[in-house]
């Protein structure tokens, strides 16, 4: 019946959708140990060859701040190789319709970015960030909201003429690891705003696991009652309490058709140690165990839409390899579900097949497929007094 078909139900919900993979950048930069360049390189053509478009490549920022990016000009400059190119096209993909991001949290990176697009083998696109939360703002980028907004306002122009897009992402809009509670009025206010100064899109994020599923339906209903426009909006989760797909579920429903995860459910607060040398990154961490936190997971997310009837436009079998080529690299078992279980048997498990059971019901005077006994009603007869609510 139609009531019980969950896209009637939710009319907003999208059967296609659009999700950008973010774990080179933000799911390494969690990690206490240096990912080869040549891993990373590595991964972000597979990914492409998977069928994913939206990319972050990198961090621009300061090195000393995050060293896993110290070869951040090398994996730029490898998504551009001819060879890359190459392999891509040999495989139907067009790479002008790659996109590369990189986060330029300061305007300094902004700067760089568009140093190297003249060069060459800039990104196609970068993101900058504020947080509802100003405590928060500031540990990650040390500047006032004034002060950060005013320097937006002046990277976006720059992008805009060195023909950069531009994305604004809005942060602690389901409360703040520092300061707690926060108001989703302020975070439509922040999106308004960057809309205001010229982003070309805007990332929602729960940076730290702080939204429960209802909270996220309620936030994204009220964003687009506010901004109608799905094409502008993206959902960014964090798994730190186990809601990574129950939020995508949530903003589905609210209408949302645009996401980011990471392979394995990696990332999280910058790390503090790379290579067993102490860093900055962003300070201590904010949780007992810094291995708790992490991303919504790419190959969950995948096969749970591809089980529901939302086209992603991946292949799912490939995600899934990557996946368990990604434990490889990190040196540990990772969060996704689906590399261990895989997807949901469609055809009979003929191996798992008892040769007894079609024996037996000859022997007792079954038929093949009959179900209930034969001598029951054609209609379950429940007590009456069951039925009531």
């Amino acid at each position: 019946m139609p009531k019980h078909d969950l896209f009637k139900v939710f009319p907003n919900m999208p059967k296609k959708v659009t999700i950008g993979d973010i774990t080179v950048r933000d799911g390494f930069q969690h990690e206490e140990q240096f990912i080869p360049t040549a891993a990373k390189i590595y991964y972000l053509q597979q990914l492409a060859l998977a069928g994913v478009r939206r990319m972050e490549a990198t961090n621009l920022g300061n090195p000393r701040l995050m060293p896993q990016f110290s070869d951040a000009e090398e994996v730029l400059k490898g998504v551009r190789e001819p060879h890359f190119l190459k392999r891509l096209e040999k495989n139907g993909i067009n790479p002008d319709e790659m996109e590369w991001t990189t986060i330029t949290i300061r305007e300094s990176a902004v700067d760089r970015a568009i140093e190297l697009k003249e060069k060459g083998y800039g990104p196609d696109r970068v993101l900058m960030m504020v947080s509802t939360d100003e405590q928060h703002h500031f540990a990650n980028s040390a500047t006032t909201l004034p002060q950060y907004w005013k320097e937006a306002e002046r990277c976006v122009k720059k992008c805009k003429d060195a023909g950069i897009k531009f994305c604004g992402t809005v942060s602690t809009i389901w409360g703040s690891p520092i300061s707690g509670p926060t108001k989703f009025e302020d975070a439509i206010e922040f999106t308004k705003r960057w809309l205001s100064i010229g982003a070309d899109d805007i990332e929602h994020a729960d940076h730290d696991g702080s939204a429960p599923p209802d909270r996220v339906y309620r936030y994204f209903s009220m964003l687009l009652d506010a901004i109608p426009n799905p094409e502008l909006h993206l959902a960014h989760f964090h798994v730190t309490r186990g809601w990574g797909n129950a939020n995508v579920l949530a903003a589905l429903q609210a209408g949302i058709r645009y996401y980011e995860a990471c392979l394995g459910g990696l990332g999280g607060q910058p790390a503090n140690f790379v290579d067993g040398v102490p860093g900055l990154g962003t300070g201590d961490y904010y949780y007992k165990d810094p291995n708790v936190v992490g991303l919504a997971t790419l190959e969950d997310m995948v096969v749970m839409m591809d089980e529901m009837g939302i086209d992603t436009g991946f292949d799912v079998e490939k995600i899934l390899d990557l996946g368990t080529k990604m434990e490889r690299t990190i040196g540990r078992r990772l969060r996704s579900d689906s590399i261990l279980n895989g997807r949901i048997p469609k055809e009979a498990r003929t191996d798992f097949k008892r040769p007894q059971l079609p024996l037996i019901k000859e022997k007792v005077g079954e038929k093949p497929g009959q179900l209930l006994p034969s001598d029951w009603p054609k209609d379950a007869v429940i007590p009456p007094e069951l039925l009531k609510g």
